[in-house]
């Protein structure tokens, strides 16, 4: 087992119950680190952690550092937390050496071969993808995704392979930390301007990713996006190994995707590979996710699997919770999570959503995430919705961001142009769903903040509506 930094002997973690955060905890652990963190709140995270042997406060406070069982060599945060935090706060005073998540993601890829998914979309589920079929060829890979496998039901694995998969986030530029041997960027398309402040400064920071590569390492990108594209070809001008997928293919080296024929269940994509054509079975809906699959196999191929294992990988990958997520039926009426929350996601998880919605119609309830991007994208969303039969739009979710007076909700319900309910009280809105849907709709709850949760109250609503009747 590669060595760990001595930064990361004893760790405590602020924020750990969050999806980066509790994957890094959870290969701390199972590497023999001694770890503790906080959260605001109890979770299922929390409590999976404890059991597996975290020192774990609920509530942040400078106290909790006084009452560990040893002072950490390190404290990790997230972006997300800020600098008037009272743990952080006290470990600086302290002079506790303070990382970022990434800096100590990266401290675990150490001695290990790295594969780095990047991309505006689809990362969790290309990452995913990689994982799974990795796993099916037995190489056994260590993981950090943004997104729990519904495989295993984990966002993050302490593998005893020489390979170490990750999700590598643009949002906050840290994925520059990283030093891949393989590196996937699925799509370029401005996002984060908050953080980024211009698409240019967007743009650049994956330029910047790509010169992260290790010498002679592999750079996937897919031809059929525009912003992915045009780094392919600059990294490739500048002498990187670059390998692309998609329909847009021309050279024979890469993976030119010949069709794509969609099913209830998912869909298959035929490639040309290598000269060869390749039937690849993808369980998860939509032309998108069969690129993702594509990328994945690329990327598996440069780590040594076999083509047919990783397709038959690739072919049994069950998903990743909040990507097309099945919650239930009530009757005829089937209710799936979705965590698309960039107008071009919206649009991709609609087209496929249309599939698997068959002769019924398809009402989606979207929850707008972080107020900038709604002001940025307000058009772009409003035309992604109006895919759907019928839209319900939630209030803003405001996450990291304070409001933004006259943007809200309603800055996209009203440029939708299919049926469009504007629900700004969160708790009403399952019974608005009960009230429009109609035998055989299928609803897609959608967003990147707390819609997850209307999925079980639409369910239970539905479910107490049949019982009165």
């Amino acid at each position: 087992m590669p060595e760990l930094p001595e930064e990361l002997r004893r760790a405590h973690l602020i924020g750990i119950g969050g999806a980066g955060m509790s994957g890094i905890a959870r290969i701390l652990l199972a590497r023999g680190v001694a770890v503790s963190g906080s959260d605001a709140k109890e979770s299922r995270a929390l409590l999976s952690l404890r059991a597996q042997g975290a020192e774990l406060f609920v509530g942040q406070r400078a106290e909790n550092l006084d009452e560990l069982a040893e002072a950490p060599s390190a404290v990790v945060v997230s972006t997300a937390i800020k600098e008037s935090n009272p743990e952080l706060a006290a470990a600086r005073a302290r002079n506790i050496p303070v990382l970022h998540r990434a800096q100590a993601l990266a401290g675990l890829m150490e001695g290990h071969r790295v594969a780095c998914i990047a991309g505006t979309h689809g990362k969790t589920s290309t990452t995913s993808m990689l994982t799974v079929a990795l796993q099916h060829c037995r190489l056994d890979p260590s993981f950090a995704i943004g997104g729990d496998l519904n495989e295993s039901g984990a966002n993050a694995h302490h593998g005893e392979g020489g390979v170490f998969v990750a999700e590598a986030d643009e949002s906050d530029g840290s994925f520059l930390t990283y030093s891949p041997s393989v590196a996937v960027v699925t799509n370029v398309e401005p996002d984060h301007l908050d953080h980024h402040g211009t698409a240019e400064a967007y743009v650049k920071v994956f330029t910047e990713f790509v010169g992260r590569l290790q010498p002679g390492g592999l750079l996937v990108v897919c031809a059929d996006d525009p912003g992915a594209a045009a780094l392919g070809d600059q990294a490739a001008a500048e002498g990187v190994r670059v390998r692309r997928y998609g329909r847009s293919v021309t050279d024979p080296a890469d993976a030119r995707v010949l069709d794509y024929k969609p099913a209830p269940d998912g869909g298959q994509v035929r490639l040309l590979l290598d000269g060869e054509e390749l039937d690849l079975r993808v369980a998860v809906p939509g032309e998108h996710m069969a690129l993702n699959a594509t990328a994945a196999l690329l990327a598996g191929l440069e780590l040594g699997a076999p083509v047919s294992g990783l397709a038959e990988g690739l072919a049994a990958f069950g998903g990743v919770r909040r990507r097309f997520e099945f919650k239930g039926r009530s009757g005829d009426v089937r209710v799936y999570d979705d965590y698309a929350h960039h107008p071009t996601e919206v649009s991709a998880q609609l087209k496929a959503v249309r599939t698997a919605a068959g002769l019924g119609r398809v009402l989606v309830v979207f929850q707008p995430h972080l107020y900038s991007r709604t002001q940025t994208f307000a058009v772009e969303f409003a035309e992604a919705l109006s895919l759907a039969d019928e839209v319900v739009v939630l209030d803003v979710y405001g996450a990291r961001e304070e409001p933004v007076p006259g943007v809200t909700g309603a800055v996209i319900a009203d440029r939708v142009t299919s049926p469009v309910h504007y629900q700004p009280a969160f708790d009403l809105a399952a019974k608005l769903v009960a009230d429009l849907v109609k035998p055989g709709d299928l609803v897609v709850t959608m967003g990147a903040g707390d819609v997850t949760q209307l999925g079980p109250e639409i369910l239970a609503e539905l479910d107490r509506r049949t019982a009165g009747a």
